[in-house]
């Protein structure tokens, strides 16, 4: 078959599962057109609206009509968290407040939070990102949702139900916590699909499994998960033990919350982007400089179309790669390698740079180890320690010392091999480390820093 009818045949079976098929499968020429045009439009709306970008294009001798070509983007002046922070709560507003429908932040668990605003056209363009995520992974009109986030001031809560309260599903929305609760409403109202923190479905999964429930004949088919990193361990436990098929997607408070990228069926380690609304760009994180395609760098995004809080070329501090060749779903959109480090993550012990990834990956595959962990450092012998807590699982704890001894050096040798550090290693009986009903706190910083 020729490479031409074979994109085609590509293209007219992910139409058949797309939200919005005509975006989601247009040629890369149109998504770039269209990618300009909004450009144009968007930077124009911020410089001519929002005081703080208006002095940087002063600052810088840029003017919106300078944008010409995608590639202009570069000549715009980054946003970061340092920004939302120096123009808490309102500085970046675009609208009238009166305009602004509803307000979302971060966490602010150091300092003040990030808060992001949107009018209701911003709403609407939100639920179409998380329709067309969610339909990627395989949800589809008539599904029974149930929501085990928060409904705070998150954005994953109300944007994931929104979204596939669009796509047509029943919403339940059980909230965080009460795991009991949870496994009854999956069984009384055959809830189909969970949308949760990795981390708690797989508390749910022992939960669960401790109460007899019987996952296998359970009507659970599809796990929407968010709010933390899902590591292939994590995710091939959970589809083993829940009997489902999980997929995670992309997004941060700062540029909507989630539905920037979404999972596809076809390649299970990538997310494709919603480029229609966000431009992307890969940078070197030390330089700024932009990457080529394929390269691993750092995440900057431009959201396209935003009314309230518009954010131009905002620095994500995730590290990625991303491709647009085609995919095998035929979605056109680019793909983004999922996130596994963060550029403010990262930890320097004696010397040598250290990312929680790295500690996933050398205990993935383990056999015996549990996909839990924590990342306890600090230097009361006067030099840097990392000691790595490691959960068991419970056909690997044993009473015999010599045989968790042997465990625990294979451990250590997995991660001395990727660290190029010797950590100390504790193991721990399965169910030691406190689960978690929001983002799993992996790294325990105790190093006096006076």
């Amino acid at each position: 078959m020729a490479d031409g009818d074979r994109m085609a045949d590509m293209a007219g079976a992910a139409r058949a599962n797309c939200f919005e098929p005509e975006i989601e499968t247009a040629t890369r020429e149109d998504i770039r057109r269209m990618q300009l045009e909004k450009l144009r439009k968007q930077v124009a709306w911020a410089c001519g609206r929002v005081p703080w970008y208006r002095e940087r294009f002063r600052e810088l001798g840029v003017a919106p009509e300078d944008i010409r070509a995608l590639g202009d983007v570069r000549r715009l002046p980054f946003t970061d968290k340092q920004v939302l922070r120096d123009t808490y709560p309102f500085g970046l507003a675009a609208m009238p407040l009166d305009e602004v429908v509803r307000l979302h932040a971060s966490s602010g668990t150091t300092g003040k939070p990030i808060v992001i605003g949107y009018t209701r056209r911003d709403l609407d363009t939100w639920s179409d990102c998380v329709a067309r995520l969610a339909a990627m992974a395989g949800v589809r009109r008539g599904d029974r949702v149930q929501m085990a986030f928060g409904y705070g001031m998150f954005t994953g809560g109300f944007g994931l139900h929104q979204g596939c309260e669009k796509l047509g599903c029943m919403m339940v929305p059980a909230g965080s916590g009460n795991t009991e609760r949870h496994l009854m409403m999956i069984e009384d109202y055959r809830t189909t699909v969970l949308i949760s923190t990795p981390s708690y479905a797989l508390h749910m999964c022992e939960a669960g499994e401790s109460l007899g429930f019987d996952w296998k004949s359970a009507s659970l088919r599809v796990g929407l998960f968010g709010g933390e990193p899902c590591t292939p361990g994590m995710k091939r436990e959970i589809e083993s033990r829940m009997h489902i098929v999980c997929t995670d997607n992309y997004g941060l408070t700062e540029v909507n919350g989630p539905g920037v990228g979404g999972e596809c069926l076809a390649s299970r380690d990538m997310n494709h982007i919603a480029e229609d609304h966000f431009l992307w760009e890969i940078i070197d994180p030390a330089s700024g400089e932009p990457l080529p395609e394929g390269s691993e760098g750092e995440l900057v995004l431009t959201q396209l179309d935003k009314e309230a809080f518009p954010m131009l070329r905002y620095r994500t501090h995730d590290l990625t790669r991303i491709t647009t060749e085609p995919c095998a779903c035929g979605r056109t959109h680019a793909r983004m390698a999922k996130v596994r480090a963060r550029t403010d993550d990262m930890l320097i012990v004696r010397g040598t740079n250290v990312f929680p990834s790295q500690v996933e990956d050398a205990l993935a595959g383990i056999q015996g180890v549990a996909p839990h962990y924590r990342i306890v450092l600090d230097n009361e012998t006067g030099m840097d320690r990392i000691t790595i807590m490691v959960e068991l699982k419970p056909e690997a704890f044993s009473d015999s010392f010599e045989q968790m001894d042997r465990l625990r050096h294979h451990v250590i040798d997995r991660l001395r091999q990727k660290l190029l550090i010797t950590p100390a290693v504790r193991l721990l009986e399965p169910g030691r480390i406190e689960r978690s009903f929001g983002k799993s706190k992996r790294v325990e910083d105790k190093r006096d820093k006076s």
